[in-house]
């Protein structure tokens, strides 16, 4: 940024980091946590990159005042994290006990935060349903069972953290369905292809999975609506997420048409029923009578559902169409992926994950088009950032010098405000992913996102790394003062 620039943020706007239950809290058989479907899809052989799992993570279930410091001492007003179900309800369901030292967990981390003036967000899920409703009716392939005890879940957490004022019910539920469910890559690793696993429907249990996280979200929110949310003056909303498309030959009306469809199969399949009340037009011209459809009244109660809109977003692709028909197990459109354009230009630089390229300007152009079409709704962003290729080969002081890390922040974080100041996206918040290097789901421990370098093998010790600093200095510059 240069120094004349008149880039800003209000002296309101809510930044800080993300973190989920899984991925950092470890504890896995303590205090009377029960195993979820990422606990037992870690035990597959081969499942994980390098055959490791949550059971300890980051440690964070036993460092929440040490964690809590860290936070403070980057400057960070918010943090986001997530709730096991499991660890509140061990065995899932409405009839089911409750933990009250799960419970009381939690209640200590939202004081420890709310006593260093740091804003707690709360997901209520991060992909990590109990086990136990996995085995008593498929979890989310039973669309009344698991709708009702999701509702029972947010109820009991909402009724124990009255303090907490700021709600997420899923975290990106594209991910739970179609990489849960259609490619078998997450848990509970359910695909058609049978040398992945022996049970799945690639052709339609994603569409099952999504219709039935629709209609949890929207139980939970008619829940905090009407028995809580007057009482704590609280917003609730739910995460999805999506990558910007840039058209793979920008001369040709079927790639920019193929743009449009593939923001809509990762990213409207959950808007659009939550804003307009039905999924788009073209999953229905794809899918036909395999995508559910809602009743009357289930559309009804999905329509409106959102008090902000929670954004996470990470790379951009070029996007190529098909000439073909769409295979019966598709999730985006019918359409090719890639990181190079008809001109062999990349759109950016390569990372540690294979499926992210920092691309800033898809970000700017992303929170224009979720604004234009969701009439300009309050947008979180609730997750953004980037591994770095090779970190976790890196030792000594090295390990703490991520400048492609540091350069994605910046060129992120401006992109954002331009499209704040310049387009008038009403912005109200960002979470930098991740506080801390954690369990990064199949790919282990090998992949790092966090500002902050975690030694699993010394003592879980935590030292910051460059990014950190950037992350504060690029706020301390935009927000303003007055």
């Amino acid at each position: 940024m240069t120094a004349d620039s008149k880039l800003s943020l209000p002296k309101d706007f809510v930044w800080g980091y993300a973190t989920a239950s899984y991925q950092i809290e470890g504890a896995a058989n303590e205090d009377g946590r029960g195993p979820s479907i990422w606990d037992t899809f870690c035990k597959i052989p081969g499942k994980i990159a390098d055959g490791s799992s949550g059971d300890v993570a980051c440690d964070a279930y036993h460092r929440t005042q040490e964690d809590v410091a860290l936070l403070k001492s980057y400057g960070a007003k918010a943090y986001r994290f997530s709730i096991s179900w499991s660890r509140v309800i061990p065995l899932g369901g409405r009839n089911d006990p409750v933990n009250p030292a799960g419970i009381k967990f939690y209640q200590d981390y939202v004081d420890e935060l709310l006593a260093n003036g740091i804003t707690p967000f709360v997901t209520l899920f991060h992909w990590d349903l109990p086990q136990a409703l996995h085995e008593r009716y498929l979890g989310f392939l039973n669309k009344n069972e698991f709708a009702s005890d999701f509702e029972h879940y947010a109820r009991v957490c909402f009724e124990a953290l009255p303090k907490v004022k700021n709600w997420i019910t899923f975290n990106e539920p594209w991910c739970s369905a179609v990489l849960g469910y259609n490619v078998g890559a997450f848990a509970p690793g359910r695909t058609s292809d049978r040398s992945k696993s022996k049970e799945g429907d690639s052709t339609t249990e994603h569409l099952i999975v999504g219709h039935s996280i629709l209609l949890g979200h929207a139980r939970a929110v008619k829940a905090y609506r009407d028995d809580f949310k007057s009482q704590t003056g609280g917003q609730i909303g739910i995460t999805l997420n999506g990558d910007w498309t840039e058209p793979w030959d920008p001369s040709d009306p079927l790639d920019i048409a193929a743009c449009e469809r593939k923001l809509e199969f990762a990213i409207s399949w959950f808007a659009d029923p939550i804003y307009f009340g039905d999924y788009p037009a073209s999953m229905r011209t794809q899918y036909g009578s395999r995508l559910p459809t809602f009743t009357p009244e289930e559309s009804a109660l999905i329509k409106g559902s959102n008090d902000f809109y929670g954004m996470n977003h990470y790379t951009a692709n070029y996007i190529k169409h098909r000439d073909t028909p769409p295979a019966d197990d598709d999730v985006a459109g019918n359409l090719d992926m890639s990181f190079e354009n008809k001109l062999g230009e990349s759109i950016g630089p390569e990372t540690q994950s294979v499926w992210l390229r920092p691309h800033p300007e898809g970000f700017r152009k992303l929170l224009i088009w979720l604004s234009e079409r969701y009439g300009k709704p309050t947008i979180y962003v609730t997750e953004n950032g980037t591994s770095v290729k090779d970190e976790h080969l890196r030792t000594g002081e090295e390990r703490l010098r991520d400048e492609l890390r540091c350069e994605y922040f910046r060129t992120y974080i401006e992109a954002m405000t331009k499209a704040r100041c310049e387009s008038g996206v009403d912005v109200r918040g960002y979470f930098a992913w991740s506080l801390m290097d954690n369990f990064e789901w199949a790919e282990g421990y090998v992949t790092r996102f966090g500002v902050t370098y975690t030694d699993y093998e010394n003592g879980q010790k935590r030292t910051p790394k460059q990014s950190a600093y950037v992350v504060r200095e690029m706020f301390d510059k935009l927000i303003e003062k007055e």
